[in-house]
């Protein structure tokens, strides 16, 4: 089986206080340096779970967008689909106070015209090879369409993320055609124009449960952070996961780890409270370093069945 990821890559600039954080105030601390973007993530989290994935995306054409594709290459990720442009990579700089929690961000959006060329121009060549693709729903409009397109045409599976909310729920309609959308609490509440503040996971399961119905979407998963994460389908499955309980050092990179796990297990013949199982794990191993991504795992661990290429 193959999965292909498609959005964009992001350099993360963060800082860390070595005490309590004062936003007015001078911070001593460290700052780092960090491959990241939410297609980037979850494609290498894929990666790290002993997968080969493939990644449509853009990078810069500098030593920094260099950097990036080396390092996808190491953990094995196929780069062949991405583009090399100038602007291609975005920038985030974030600061996270004493607790891991981020306490402010600017960020520099990528150019993404790449991505949309190289569907065309290799759009069925890629999905004939895909038996799922993970999209970040946000991207240009016109892209998400071509995708969707791609994957019925191909009978590939499709899961949503996304960067931005407020842009992905302008393409409600898009939705129904996922099999599974994966966002968080406040994202949810963005989609749905309601606050969902203070719900606790059984009430997020049945509004859940209520919306996707409503909504048409075939399944949708909603991360609670510490309270773990709801899921539910149009086919009236749902239910809640329990967080794994760990140390926290920074809990960036979280949400896409755990939508790699979800479209792992979806991939590979998973119920959906299965691969909310796999997402949960993947997610507790990033919060626990300052990385933007999982640890290194086996398909074993998961009870993935996949057939290893040979080595040459």
């Amino acid at each position: 089986m193959s999965m292909v990821v498609i959005g964009t890559a992001f350099v993360d600039i963060k800082g860390f206080p070595n005490d309590v954080y004062l936003p007015t105030g001078r911070n001593a601390g460290s700052v780092e340096y960090i491959h990241g973007g939410v297609a980037r993530n979850v494609v290498e989290d894929i990666a790290n779970v002993e997968l080969r994935p493939m990644y449509l995306g853009v990078v810069d054409d500098t030593p920094m967008g260099k950097g990036v594709l080396e390092k996808l290459r190491r953990h094995k990720v196929n780069t062949d689909y991405v583009s090399v442009r100038p602007d291609g990579m975005g920038l985030w700089l974030a600061i996270f106070d004493n607790n891991g929690d981020l306490a402010g961000s600017i960020s520099k959006r990528p150019d993404a015209d790449g991505i949309a060329q190289m569907l065309e121009e290799k759009g069925d060549e890629i999905f004939s090879k895909a038996d799922s693709a993970v999209l970040q729903v946000d991207l240009a409009k016109g892209i998400v369409k071509r995708v969707i397109e791609l994957a019925q045409r191909h009978g590939t599976k499709l899961f949503g993320l996304v960067s931005n909310m407020s842009i992905a729920a302008e393409r409600r309609d898009f939705l129904q055609k996922f099999d599974c959308f994966i966002c968080n609490q406040e994202e949810a509440g963005i989609l749905f124009l309601d606050d969902y503040t203070g719900k606790n996971p059984e009430q997020m399961q049945q509004i859940v449960a209520d919306r996707v119905r409503c909504a048409k979407i075939p399944s949708m998963v909603v991360t609670m952070g510490a309270q773990g994460a709801v899921y539910a389908s149009c086919d009236g499955i749902s239910g809640v996961c329990p967080a794994r309980r760990v140390q926290v050092k920074d809990t960036t990179g979280a949400g896409d780890a755990f939508c790699a796990g979800v479209s792992i297990g979806l991939t590979y013949g998973k119920n959906l409270a299965q691969a909310v199982e796999i997402g949960t794990v993947l997610a507790a191993s990033v919060i626990t370093s300052s990385e933007n991504v999982c640890s290194r795992f086996q398909p074993e661990e998961f009870g993935l069945e996949v057939k290893q290429p040979q080595p040459l």
